[in-house]
């Protein structure tokens, strides 16, 4: 079916925000991208492709048409991490208050700790992060808010018991260090193809136990061969059906989604399409 694409909205995100279960969030910021800029665009680039779909869904039955999804724009563009994670957790903080699900389209990795943030502290979740590199540095290039430690930022919120990094495999010196100490956990890229990605899920569901899951997903978690338009990509990473399987396994118990370093100007598209699919799939499988 071939389907109109409006300007700057997310494909069948019709609803209010007062009716809206879902809420798609853009934060066109990169400003801490530390080898190949461009993710300021993913966010308009992945509503343009999120057009590309049907409505139904083939393995649910369920239609999109009939999941109350609104789209509330971008942010505004800023100068630098602090004042975008500060504007960030301000937006977020009503959107969990409210029990909706927010779905926020990067932008870099660093606008993914405003948004773990900004959750309720009477909410117990546990964060399911995505990515080639752990970023769990404290700070780097003097900025503590850099793309390079968001899961520190994250851990340090929610308690480093309530995060895993899936899909790693590039680690600074430092990082292992600060991982010894504070016991952070994690799963590399070599350990999820050797056991598999079903039995890699099992036992991030284990670490969750019955806590709410967010998943913060870094494209570059997956392999470059499958999405080249990001920032750093890694080689060695996951296939875009192992990022599925996380999604669905995870299903209703999700509670939110960051998708982030889409980088555009890398590839012709295909990246957006993957990371747009990845957003459907995340509301799909979490609508009840």
């Amino acid at each position: 079916m071939l389907r109109t694409v409006p300007a700057g909205k997310f494909a069948d995100a019709n609803a209010s925000l007062d009716e809206a279960r879902y809420v798609v969030l853009g934060v066109p910021f990169d400003r801490t991208t530390s080898f190949r800029p461009g993710a300021r665009f993913a966010p308009d680039a992945i509503r343009t492709h999120s057009w590309n779909f049907e409505t139904y869904d083939l393995e649910t039955g369920k239609d999109f048409s009939d999941i109350p999804i609104h789209d509330a724009g971008n942010l505004e563009e800023f100068g630098n991490a602090a004042d975008m994670a500060e504007a960030l957790r301000s937006t977020v903080n009503p959107l969990w208050k409210e029990d909706k699900i927010p779905l926020v389209l990067g932008g870099d990795h660093a606008c993914a700790a405003p948004v773990v943030e900004a959750i309720p502290k009477d909410r117990m979740v546990f964060v399911v992060y995505l990515d080639a590199h752990m970023d769990f540095r404290d700070e780097y290039l003097g900025d503590p808010r850099s793309h390079a430690c968001s899961s520190r930022r994250m851990a340090e919120h929610i308690g480093f018991d309530n995060l895993a990094v899936i899909g790693v495999r590039s680690v600074s010196r430092e990082e292992t260090e600060a991982i010894r100490k504070t016991g952070l956990r994690f799963i590399d890229a070599y350990a999820v193809h050797r056991a598999g990605i079903d039995a890699t899920i099992n036992k991030v569901l284990r670490m969750a136990g019955k806590r709410e899951i967010y998943i913060s997903l870094d494209i570059d978690c997956i392999d470059p061969a499958y999405a080249g338009g990001t920032g750093t990509p890694e080689p060695f990473g996951l296939t875009p059906l192992d990022v599925k399987h996380v999604i669905d396994r995870v299903g209703t118990r999700l509670i939110g989604m960051d998708f982030m370093e889409v980088s555009p100007p890398f590839d012709h598209g295909n990246t957006s399409a993957l990371a747009a699919r990845l957003a459907r799939e995340a509301i799909i499988r979490s609508w009840k």
